[in-house]
């Protein structure tokens, strides 16, 4: 590198390997807050629907169990998209995966606004599904590009905080919007401007972070694509650091090309990820069957209209946005006191440093789900029903927080694929919870239903369990076979 490439500035130590990232701490946080804001599309084209579930119902002149089935089939294209976009974005670049998946989503919106009938509604939904959905998955494997282990945990918390907004806000907005003269269909063209608006932001202010594509972010992208390229070299000319990248990066550059649509679900299938990801899909569909419910129970049972539902799931977003809060400072803290006497990084407990709060989380949620249940059968101030919201919000989203993060450590080099199989099992099972949780209701009540959720969730803890103490060990034996794997193959290459 000559003297007209980089400015005149001293070379490190001869003996000093070269930085993970070249980004700074306050350049991270704006990256990842664009990140964040991203992925708060996923949470604002869910959340945002759910005050309107009443009025369409009434206005489409459909039951309640129809209008439930297009959450049912949003979340099943949610749990699927992910499977293509986060290869994608793990092997042509987040940028690239970006776009397309706001580019359908905008289409998507547009066309919901003009929706007449159920039908169309239903099957747009599914579309606008594929586009939201990924937003997570492509977000995370930003702050896997550009963290380490030791301050991942913060900026993951941080990064959940951005897709949780939408959780305490999209249903005030959703209410206030159906029970408007302009009616559920201004949900969407509100969407659709929010959407539009963001992506010229996200053209202009968004590098590539792809490691295999930039390495620590001083490598311009290669592909000639104007979606590839970031317009702007602030990052790289506000940087200090003359020097290039690692060596690790010049690995993942001969490894990660090919786009592997298979690879969410072959980590979903490891032996030391699968315990844990069964656990979350579990309790991630108990939170979603409350949430999916909640606006049809207060309108019943309290009597309740569009614009008063969308204000009872506050509580629930801002438990959400605390716990994710909260969690992400733990992870941090937890991790440093345990790398503290843990020198040897092949026998780091990293099950330990991560998994530590589940079995709390876990319990306190089960106790907020019983009483939602009992609470809403025999009519209890609202206010109660409305607290235990506020509980289950932030248990359920601070162990996310802690298995994302998790899943993220285990798979560096594949973390958008790693979330998006989180989210292939999570959705799934949601699916299939909201879609028998009104006739389970209508057949043995709300409180007896909660009460087995609950129920299944304590047998659940067990995977918990399972992944605390076992996956340590799995996880290492799988690292062995990998290495002899890649040794065996460079054997073969070099006779």
């Amino acid at each position: 590198m000559n003297s007209s490439e980089t400015p005149p500035q001293p070379h490190p130590p001869a003996d000093e390997s070269p930085p993970y990232t070249i980004f700074d701490k306050r350049q991270k946080w704006f990256i990842i807050i664009i990140a964040s804001t991203a992925a708060t599309f996923s949470g604002f084209a869910g959340n945002i629907y759910f005050p309107a579930l009443p009025t369409i119902a009434n206005d489409l002149d459909v039951s309640p169990e129809l209008v439930n089935l297009t959450v049912t089939t949003y979340l099943i294209f949610q749990a699927l998209a992910p499977s293509l976009w986060g290869p994608i974005s793990d092997a042509k670049g987040r940028r690239v995966a970006f776009f397309c998946t706001f580019l359908v989503f905008l289409a998507a919106c547009i066309a919901l606004a003009e929706a007449k009938n159920y039908v169309t509604l239903l099957v747009i939904r599914c579309l606008q599904s594929t586009g939201s959905a990924s937003t997570i998955a492509i977000g995370a494997g930003v702050i896997g590009d550009i963290t380490t282990r030791a301050d991942r945990g913060g900026f993951m918390g941080a990064f959940q905080t951005g897709l949780l907004v939408p959780v305490a806000v999209g249903p005030v907005i959703g209410g206030a919007l159906a029970g408007s003269s302009w009616g559920w269909k201004s949900i969407f063209w509100f969407l659709a401007i929010y959407c539009g608006v963001f992506l010229i932001f996200l053209a202009l202010l968004l590098p590539e972070t792809l490691r295999s594509i930039v390495g620590n972010g001083s490598k311009s992208p290669s592909e000639l694509s104007v979606v590839a390229k970031f317009p702007l070299n602030i990052y790289q000319r506000t940087t200090k650091i003359p020097w290039q990248r690692s060596s690790q990066d010049t690995e993942d550059d001969k490894t990660k090309k090919s786009i592997n649509i298979l690879s969410p679900l072959r980590i979903l299938l490891t032996k030391h990820a699968a315990p844990i990801i069964f656990f979350c899909a579990v309790y991630y569909t108990v939170w979603q069957m409350t949430i999916t419910t909640l606006s049809t129970l207060f309108t019943e049972t309290y009597s309740l209209s569009a614009t008063q539902v969308g204000l009872t799931f506050i509580a629930n977003g801002f438990g959400s946005m605390i716990g994710t809060l909260t969690t992400g400072k733990l992870l941090d803290m937890d991790y440093a006191r345990i790398k503290a006497s843990h020198d040897d990084p092949g026998t780091f407990p990293l099950e330990k440093a991560r998994l530590r709060l589940i079995p709390i989380f876990s319990l306190v949620q089960c106790a907020s789900i019983v009483v939602f249940g009992w609470t809403i059968q025999h009519k209890i101030h609202i206010a109660v029903p409305i607290v235990t919201t506020f509980i289950t919000g932030w248990t359920a989203v601070g162990m996310q927080g802690l298995i994302t993060t998790y899943l993220v450590d285990i798979f560096p080099d594949k973390s958008a694929a790693a979330t998006a199989s989180m989210n292939l099992a999570r959705c799934l099972c949601g699916a299939g919870g909201i879609s028998f949780v009104m006739p389970l209701v209508n057949e043995i009540g709300v409180g007896w239903t909660f009460a087995v959720c609950a129920g299944v969730q304590i047998v659940a803890l067990a995977g918990a369990g399972v992944q605390y103490k076992f996956a340590g060990e799995w996880r290492r034996e799988a690292e062995r076979k990998a290495l002899e794997g890649e040794k065996s193959m460079e054997e073969r290459e070099t006779r």
